[in-house]
């Protein structure tokens, strides 16, 4: 039986006990990172795939294309405004203070590797990835300021992450190539012709489904297919013209958010679910690629003990100084500093760094021993502690009276991050063994209208007044 034919049947395996595998918290990268490694190169080498396929990159790329378009395209920049300060922090404040002391880390755990290497690898690594801890977002128990916080920090760090690995990741090729200032024309360039080809995207596509739309010209099924198209367009127009393809989708994605004022959100899942089925595959490659060759090879304690720091101290300092001033409590410092999972974005940025540097043993390189071990060990660790911590964090935070991280909070529009359905602990929202919806409000007098069906797709109120008649956070 060939390798992609039994990739298949675990596809259909998974799909049919997702549900119960999500109670056991049993995630989808767990399943199919083992798949992956499995049939892989280190396993039964079954799955014919190497990093020199072309189509493995396409794949992979597209895949974060669409999911960066999709998640920068609902969010409404002036709806954020009800409750902007945590989230901005993690963003603004605690992703490049991340970025900061993971370089730090590196120079000191390799000083020959050089800072501009460094930095690339700290800044890989710096997104996170909410579907490797997927019930810490759903789990109605956690206060929704905090999920929101985490969740818009998870949908919106990968792609405010993408020029600086585009940057970093110039710099380091134009030293390997002996290269004199010739980084700062091929980033500036690459960004730059990104821009363009995400305004006439973002903007003139918008403008152009929103005006189709408002005429009656276009249906539902048309509607999926036009989001769906124009996040590949902003994606192979960018590459087309040698501009930077992520930042493209990412940009791209906020500015038809805004043009279609929130109106196409609806057809927006349809991108995200292909997106989502497409990182299935995604973290296989990751398997197969990454995880079997480094276990089954060489092991290099430096970077497993980079990794664990990366996964500790790295996020959690920043988270902690980035929340200074608001007055969360410990539990909730440490509860959002632990809960950054490094996911499929790391995975995507690895691959491309790889296709540039030309690297000759990639499994031996310090690159993907660093970036495997972080993922590798993130994807089970947040995996198996999801549930459980986080239903420890609610039962506690329930118990408490006027808190900042109880303020009602309007919840944002849940990305699709999983097959499987969240079930609360025994007596918490939603009553022992009754399943939650995600995309469902937690909060008492929190107006949410996700999932609400109208004329254009579903309306997301996020950040607007509460139905109480107070600010929403």
């Amino acid at each position: 039986m060939s390798g992609l034919t039994i990739l298949t049947v675990a596809f259909v395996a998974y799909a049919l006990l997702a549900g119960r595998l999500d109670r056991l918290s049993v995630t989808a990268p767990m399943v199919f990172v083992a798949v992956g490694g499995i049939l892989g190169p280190g396993g039964a080498d079954l799955l014919k795939v190497s990093l020199s396929n072309e189509t493995t990159l396409a794949i992979t790329e597209i895949t974060l294309a669409l999911l960066l378009f999709a998640d920068a395209s609902t969010v409404r920049i002036r709806d954020v405004e009800g409750d902007a300060s945590l989230p901005s922090r993690l963003l603004f404040v605690g992703l490049p203070l991340t970025v900061v002391l993971g370089t730090g880390l590196a120079m000191l755990m390799e000083p020959a590797i050089g800072w501009a290497a460094a930095a690339l690898v700290a800044t890989i690594l710096a997104p996170t990835d909410a579907a490797l801890g997927l019930a810490v977002v759903t789990n109605r128990a956690v206060p929704g300021r905090i999920r929101r916080a985490l969740n818009v920090e998870s949908g919106l760090n990968d792609g405010l992450a993408t020029p600086f690995v585009t940057l970093f990741l110039a710099i380091v090729v134009s030293e390997e190539s002996s290269g004199a200032g010739g980084w700062v024309v091929s980033a500036l360039t690459q960004i730059g012709l990104a821009v363009v080809v995400a305004v006439l995207v973002g903007l003139v596509g918008g403008w152009l489904v929103s005006r189709a739309s408002s005429h009656g010209w276009t249906s539902p099924l048309s509607e999926q297919l036009a989001v769906l198209a124009l996040a590949g367009l902003a994606y192979t127009g960018a590459v087309a013209i040698g501009g930077n393809g992520f930042v493209a989708a990412f940009l791209g994605g906020l500015l038809f958010g805004q043009a279609t004022q929130g109106r196409l959100n609806g057809p927006i899942e349809f991108t995200e679910t292909i997106g989502l089925f497409m990182s299935f595959f995604v973290w296989t490659l990751f398997g197969a690629l990454f995880v079997g060759p480094v276990l089954t090879g060489n092991s290099y304690w430096a970077a497993i003990g980079y990794a664990v720091l990366s996964l500790t101290v790295v996020r959690m300092l920043p988270v902690a100084l980035s929340l200074i001033g608001l007055c969360m409590q410990r539990r909730t410092v440490l509860f959002m500093g632990w809960f950054g999972p490094r996911g499929l974005a790391s995975v995507v940025f690895t691959l491309v760094a790889l296709e540039d540097l030309k690297t000759g043993s990639p499994e031996q390189s310090p690159l993907v021993q660093v970036v495997t071990w972080t993922i590798l060990l993130s994807v089970v660790a947040h995996g198996v502690s999801a549930g459980f911590l986080s239903a420890r964090y609610g039962a506690r935070m329930s118990s408490l009276g006027d808190v900042p991280e109880l303020v009602v909070a309007h919840q944002p529009r849940m990305r699709r991050r999983g097959l499987g359905r969240h079930h609360p602990p025994h007596g918490g929202a939603g009553g022992p063994g009754k399943a939650v919806d995600p995309r469902a409000s937690s909060d008492p007098g929190t107006s949410t209208r996700l999932g609400t069906r109208t004329d254009h797709g579903t309306g997301t109120d996020f950040g607007s007044t509460s139905d109480t008649g107070g600010e929403g956070g």
